[in-house]
């Protein structure tokens, strides 16, 4: 849906697109009754066509409007076009000159909210001045030269005033939808704190009051290993406290990957710095490869210790880099063929979301594995 000032563009392209799709159709209406084929109504007709049709599709495609084609149609079809008919188009009375100046209505518009303030007064002026002496050409009342100087300005001051009001709102709206995200995202941050509050309970805070009641001896092989592995989950529990205050993302679902694997007795020393936010979908990718990459360790490095980094792209890049590096037995790559895992959950993985992987290894030197997104 875009932003509020987004919004508003958009409505005032269409409100004054009608606004001078009105005008085209009264004088094709008016030049059609006339009868005058080939002559300089059509000409002017089509010009003045032209312009609102590269005028607005241009505004259209981008957004807003081009100055440089809202200056084009105030010159030429405001002020140009009504001068032409005057001197070239055989027009004598004001009648006939009424559907060329209903058109400087809808430039005067188009020029209130797409020029700055004093391009605008100097485009009225123009506007007004052209216009009288059109009239007054054709011997126009004063009660006519008045009733369309005030349609001209008060075109441009009621389109002017919608503008200033829509942007208003636009804004209004922007804030709102602020507050909203920064409430959700609060509402996130508290909940994933309680998570972490009950993983603590149910890990650290059960250990440590087991081995204050006495109840285990502290010395045996498999509680230094599950202490080993609680220091590292707290470890890493502060520093996305202090890195990824915001952008917890990615974060969350490497630890969830990390803590799967832990359950299975490796041990991971894992790393965050930094890290940007992503979409859902790529930090879900991160973690499943990051999964597989581990795993491939724990079946296939001979070895129970596995090193994790995560931060964020090189200066002047966009997106993250994810590293699994292993100091096991690695093997050579020219002839090893990657198995299903390698090739689907961590090369895939990362190609389905536009990032890649790269294996590094050597027989005897371990196994690097590194991950980018965007690739």
């Amino acid at each position: 849906m875009g932003s509020g000032l987004q919004r508003a563009r958009a409505f005032m392209i269409l409100a004054t697109l009608l606004y001078r799709a009105s005008h085209l159709t009264v004088g094709v209406l008016a030049v059609a009754q006339g009868h005058r084929i080939l002559s300089l109504h059509y000409a002017g007709l089509l010009a003045a066509l032209g312009l609102s049709v590269l005028g607005y599709s241009t505004a259209l495609r981008h957004g807003w409007f081009d100055r440089r084609h809202v200056w084009a149609d105030v010159l030429v079809t405001g002020c140009l076009l009504p001068l032409a008919l005057c001197a070239w188009g055989g027009v004598r009375e004001p009648a006939s000159l009424g559907w060329a100046m209903l058109l400087g209505g809808s430039a005067s518009a188009t020029a209130a909210i797409a020029l700055e303030r004093s391009h605008v007064l100097t485009a009225l002026a123009l506007l007004v001045v052209t216009h009288l002496i059109g009239y007054q050409l054709v011997g126009a009342s004063r009660a006519i030269l008045g009733g369309h100087v005030n349609s001209l300005l008060s075109s441009a001051v009621m389109a002017w005033v919608f503008w200033w009001y829509l942007r208003r709102q636009g804004r209004f709206l922007d804030d709102a939808n602020a507050r909203a995200l920064a409430a959700e995202a609060h509402k996130a941050r508290y909940a994933e704190r309680l998570e972490h509050h009950r993983a603590l309970h149910d890990t650290v805070l059960a250990t440590l009051t087991t081995l204050a009641t006495g109840a285990i001896d502290a010395n045996t092989p498999e509680v230094r290993e599950r202490c080993a592995r609680e220091a590292a989950y707290l470890r890493r529990l502060v520093q996305q406290t202090a890195d990824q205050d915001g952008h917890r993302e990615i974060g969350a679902a490497l630890e969830e990957a990390v803590g799967s694997v832990e359950r299975l007795q490796l041990r991971v020393t894992a790393q965050y710095h930094d890290l940007p936010e992503v979409p859902p979908e790529v930090a879900a990718a991160f973690a499943d490869a990051v999964t597989e990459a581990l795993n491939n360790v724990l079946r296939h490095a001979g070895t129970g210790h596995a090193y994790l980094t995560a931060t964020r792209a090189a200066e002047g890049r966009e997106g993250a880099v994810v590293t699994v590096v292993d100091r096991g037995s690695g093997f050579d790559p020219e002839r090893y063929v990657p198995g299903l895992g390698l090739r689907g959950s961590v090369l895939g993985r990362m190609a389905e979301v536009g990032g890649r992987a790269t294996v590094d290894t050597a027989p005897g030197e371990g196994v690097r594995v590194e991950m980018r997104w965007p690739g």
